[in-house]
């Protein structure tokens, strides 16, 4: 039989665990992966031989009954319960703001344990619902047709303050434990703040995390990861996640383009496409979604539904047409709703569907291309910029 779980005199002290973070907070859990937990368990006291099992449970108890505290966690004896309780967390961000659309859309913005803030928003349908969420704070990217790009890249998230987007929603739909059929929130979206595939690592663990059978156990079928086109990215993603890939497209010229998503200067249309011919996982069954924001006088004429054909000949795809959701000082305009509606039946007609999407959110800045924080990446002193290296 077992001996009972030592655990370190003073909880919180024991060799290689730091009890707070550099901000001053406990050292949290969420984010990690079972061997990094498992190795937290050992630093912690626990023997090697059982350090898996009681990895296995905690991740039970944090992600299919969504445990914010350790003590209800009944399946661990009471001393190990206890030197988690005084060493870990297990704390959501802060809600410091939510808003309610008048069509049941609704957004968050999350504070960080450094003083930023994200943006993350659920889109409900009649019985199921779309989470997007955000993996940078701000973004790399100036698309001049996104509300984001107007604020300029503060820092990536890391896996924690993702996954932590999921477990807000949860919490405010009581979804715990995790259900085994039908859910509200249904499928996740990373088409909040910021290009996921500048920030693959963090976000490739937290949808690992959030795809895992054991835990929150969203199938890869109903994920989808939005790209501007990383072009060195996309094959990576198809094959190390699988998830669904939706590409922000916008435009069938480069010169159009590099004016609307600038990074087609670096990878320009004809790289962009042939990477999604490439896409592992894509078929008739999978297919890629090409997003294209209507934008009046810029992208909508008959021609451009024409050439947007062409350009996506022989690749399982589908066209989403957004409808441009303007913000303050846009520089742009929605195309007519008469000009939509001849480009989504130009592109039916050729075989593709192209649904127009119904704008959601948009009282409340929670549409596509309308989320933005006022966070921004502090200025160094003049003194700190003179010591930084050329």
């Amino acid at each position: 039989m077992d001996a009972p779980t030592p655990v370190a005199e003073r909880p919180g002290t024991a060799p290689g665990i730091a009890p707070v973070t550099a901000n001053g907070e406990p050292t949290s859990l969420l984010g990690l992966d079972r061997a990094e937990i498992a190795a937290r368990l050992v630093d912690l006291g626990e023997p090697r031989r059982r350090a898996g099992l009681r990895a296995k449970q905690l991740w039970h108890w944090i992600y299919h009954h969504g445990a914010r505290d350790f003590s209800v966690m009944t399946s661990l004896n009471k001393p190990l319960r206890d030197a988690l309780t005084a060493t870990f967390t297990l704390a959501r961000p802060a809600v410091l703001q939510e808003q309610r659309s008048v069509d049941g859309t609704r957004k968050w913005l999350l504070g960080l344990a450094d003083g930023n803030a994200v943006e993350s928003v659920f889109i409900p349908e009649e019985d199921r619902g779309a989470l997007c969420l955000s993996s940078q704070v701000g973004c790399t990217l100036t698309c001049r047709f996104c509300h984001t790009g107007t604020q300029r890249l503060v820092r990536n998230l890391d896996a924690r303050e993702i996954v932590s987007q999921f477990l807000v929603a949860r919490d405010s739909y009581g979804e715990w434990p995790s259900p085994a059929g039908q859910r509200l929130l249904s499928n996740v979206v990373m088409m909040g703040m910021g290009e996921p595939l500048f920030n693959f690592a963090a976000v490739s663990k937290a949808l690992k995390i959030v795809m895992d059978a054991e835990g929150l156990a969203l199938s890869r079928r109903r994920i989808t990861l939005s790209t501007a086109g990383v072009v060195p990215m996309m094959e990576r993603c198809g094959a190390e996640l699988g998830v669904g890939l939706a590409v922000s497209l916008h435009a069938v010229s480069d010169a159009v383009r590099d004016e609307l998503v600038p990074l087609n200067k670096k990878y320009p249309l004809a790289a962009l496409l042939e990477a999604c011919r490439r896409y592992p996982g894509a078929s008739n069954a999978r297919r890629i979604t090409f997003e294209y924001v209507m934008l009046k006088g810029i992208n909508d004429s008959p021609a451009d539904a024409k050439a947007l054909v062409k350009l996506i000949a022989g690749i399982p795809a589908k066209v989403n047409l957004i409808p441009f959701n303007a913000w303050p000082g846009a520089p742009y305009a929605c195309s007519e709703p008469a000009s939509i509606r001849r480009f989504a039946e130009l592109v039916n007609n050729a075989g593709y569907s192209a649904p127009v999407r119904a704008p959601r959110g948009r009282d409340i800045l929670a549409a596509c291309g309308q989320l933005k924080t006022d966070s921004a990446k502090p200025r160094r002193s003049a003194p700190e910029a003179a010591a930084v290296p050329a």
